[in-house]
């Protein structure tokens, strides 16, 4: 009896781990895959000038839970360092900057592990310790810097398709730019969940058209209660089939038709239904404009397939080669796989457990026909079929950031930028803040400017520029600043810098393109596409 018992008694249930438990909020955000990429991560900050910027961006890395970090920084602590720095306190003075941030950031969280270079003092070879180091999944680098040390961080970043973030922070203003390897894609952009709703009223397979006409075979004599509880994806394919047939076999996607269709839905609505009312007409009638609409690829799609690809890695990239297959998918039905996802809608549980079933079985048997063809392709046995799956749930709104200031036209960004001020000044909007990046960029080797050597500079490479007002602002306000930063806002700053990284690593979400830039005096930025 006690065996009997015993075999009967349910298993214990298991709370979540620890790890789970600390890291609950993030896991919400990005889900553990997004937590996997980044305590896999591999950080290097090369920091210099005051410094306070790069911390700051690191601890908003460290606290999550990144993998490992590595600050490169040869300063040694002054009195300065401590009025700025979170980071260090009066037993740090005389120190290696990078030791004592490094192992001050390790406290925040034990999971990471941090390193820092130089191990000794004494000035700092970056190219040669680049050499020395394993590959990093992001390098971040603090302006000022030397002219030296960013050829050898852009060297290594093109050498192993490396991003890159340059962050820049004096006085009140602050930006950051960041450097991708060419064509960023992002997979797993997290659009809103309504976007994502893909029915397939236009192109119903057998199994969904079997099961809809099934339902709605007595339609008209049903009960009222069967009749208050199609799914209004049953009746959409029902009086769409109705429809074809008044109007030569043609669907309603016009304006005009749409409103015309709705309103024949709306009519077929029982009114007497002692159920209380036909929420599942109405349902239907709300659907029409969002779903009954031909299959048209989104722009950032086409961007995807119609990419030449242009070097190694992308030819072994296992993201190019299911682009491919999509592709083929796309030529050959005409859309795209069905994400397979189905929205809450008044039925009984039964029906729309089969209803949401069929959806699902025709999701994983495209997933599928799109894997066979990656697996038929060079090299495509190795590629994950969750990675599949996640394409194809995703393809509509998969992402390819080009964020590299490579072959921009910045002359035309700069008479843009003033034609928007024009305006802007017009109708009381506020103003572009790219004299703040103009002014801070010309302190990027040269942190100790005056104002007119500021001006001077940007002037010499940006003519059109010379009697702009807002530059001279910009030139005596980052020139007031020495070179020094204020801890507010470089840790607001730092949060931002980290936020991007995270998308960058967890390649999830849409990372900036490609420079955001902060006002510290009027509190707000812009992005801008330099």
């Amino acid at each position: 009896m006690t065996e009997i018992v015993t075999s009967q008694t349910p298993p214990i249930l298991h709370g979540p781990s620890e790890k789970e438990k600390k890291y609950d909020r993030q896991l919400r955000l990005w889900a553990a895959s997004g937590q996997a990429a980044l305590e896999s991560a591999n950080i290097l900050l090369v920091n210099s000038g005051a410094g306070t910027v790069g911390v700051e961006t690191l601890k908003n890395l460290v606290l999550p839970g990144i993998g490992k970090f590595t600050i490169v920084d040869d300063a040694i602590v002054s009195e300065t360092d401590l009025g700025v720095n979170f980071f260090l306190d009066e037993s740090c003075l005389g120190k290696l900057r990078s030791q004592c941030c490094a192992e001050l950031l390790q406290e925040l969280n034990p999971d990471a592990q941090g390193d820092w270079y130089p191990k000794e003092k004494a000035s700092v070879n970056l190219g040669q310790i680049l050499d020395s180091m394993p590959m990093y999944t992001l390098i971040m680098y603090t302006l000022p810097i030397r002219p030296e040390d960013l050829a050898a961080i852009k060297t290594y970043g093109r050498k192993h398709q490396t991003p890159l973030i340059s962050i820049h922070s004096a006085g009140f203003y602050s930006y950051f730019q960041i450097n991708l390897p060419g064509a960023f894609p992002i997979v797993d952009t997290h659009p809103e969940v309504e976007k994502t709703v893909d029915l397939r009223l236009l192109h119903p397979w057998p199994e969904l058209v079997k099961f809809s006409q099934e339902m709605t075979k007595d339609i008209d004599s049903a009960s009222d209660h069967d009749h208050g509880h199609l799914p209004y994806v049953v009746i959409l394919l029902h009086y769409l089939e109705k429809w074809k047939e008044g109007n030569g076999g043609e669907y309603p996607t016009e304006y005009k038709a749409k409103m015309a269709f709705r309103k024949m839905v709306s009519e077929m609505a029982r009114t007497n239904n002692p159920e209380g009312g036909e929420e599942n007409f109405q349902e239907a009638v709300s659907a029409v404009n969002r779903n009954v609409k031909k299959p048209q690829l989104e722009q950032s799609l086409e961007e995807v397939f119609d990419h030449k690809l242009s070097n190694e890695v992308e030819m072994s990239s296992s993201f190019w080669m299911i682009a491919r297959a999509m592709k083929k998918f796309y030529q050959k039905n005409g859309c795209l796989p069905l994400p397979g996802g189905l929205p809450d809608m008044k039925a009984q549980s039964s029906v729309y457990v089969k209803l949401q079933s069929i959806y699902k079985a025709k999701a994983r048997k495209d997933a599928l026909e799109v894997l066979e063809t990656v697996r038929s392709s060079p090299g495509g046995k190795d590629v994950d079929p969750a990675e599949v799956d996640m394409f194809c749930k995703n393809a509509s709104f998969v992402k390819l950031v080009n964020a590299t200031a490579e072959g921009r036209d910045f002359k035309q960004i700069l008479q843009q930028e003033k034609q928007n001020d024009e305006l802007a000044e017009a109708i009381g909007t506020p103003l572009s803040l790219l004299p703040i990046y103009l002014a801070l960029s010309a302190t990027s080797h040269k942190p100790l400017a005056s104002a007119d050597e500021i001006k001077a500079d940007i002037v010499g490479i940006w003519p059109d520029v010379a009697d702009d007002m807002r530059v001279m602002q910009s030139s005596e306000e980052v020139a007031r600043a020495g070179g020094g930063e204020l801890h507010n806002i470089s840790a607001l700053t730092g949060g931002m810098v980290a936020q991007e990284a995270i998308k960058i690593i967890t390649k999830q979400y849409i990372p900036i393109d490609n420079t955001c830039i902060f006002d510290g005096i009027s509190s707000r930025c812009q992005v801008l596409r330099l």
